[in-house]
C-alpha cells in the first residue's frame, strides 16, 4: 500500500481553499438574509397600503350613501365624525414625540 504524503505547501493550500469556501458561503448567506428582509419589508408596506386604501374606500362609500340618500341629522354626524375621530387619533399618535429614559438604580438623583 502506498502512504499518502502531503507537503506543507499542499496542506496550506487546502486549508486556504476551505477558508475561502467558508467565507463565500457566509457572504452568500448574509446577502440572502438581507434580500429576504427587504422583501418582507416591502410586502408589509404593500399590505398596509392595501388595507388603508380598502378601509378608506369603505368609509367613503358609507359617507356617500348617507349624504346622497338624505340621512337623518344624527346619522350624518355619526358617519362623518367617527372616521374623523379615528383619523385624528392616528395622526396624534403618529406625531407625538416620546423619549426613552432608562430607570435609575438605587434612587439615584440628578
Amino acid at each position: 500500500m502506498n502512504a499518502l504524503t502531503l507537503t506543507l505547501t499542499q496542506i496550506m493550500a487546502a486549508v486556504g481553499a476551505l477558508l475561502v469556501l467558508v467565507l463565500i458561503w457566509r457572504t452568500a448567506s448574509r446577502r440572502a438574509k438581507a434580500a429576504a428582509s427587504a422583501a418582507r419589508t416591502s410586502a408589509r408596506f404593500v399590505s398596509l397600503a392595501g388595507r388603508v386604501l380598502f378601509n378608506a374606500a369603505l368609509i367613503v362609500v358609507a359617507q356617500w350613501i348617507v349624504i346622497t340618500q338624505r340621512g337623518s341629522g344624527w346619522l350624518l354626524v355619526a358617519v362623518l365624525a367617527v372616521p374623523a375621530l379615528f383619523a385624528s387619533y392616528t395622526l396624534a399618535k403618529a406625531l407625538t414625540v416620546t423619549t426613552y429614559e432608562p430607570r435609575r438604580r438605587g434612587g439615584e438623583r440628578r
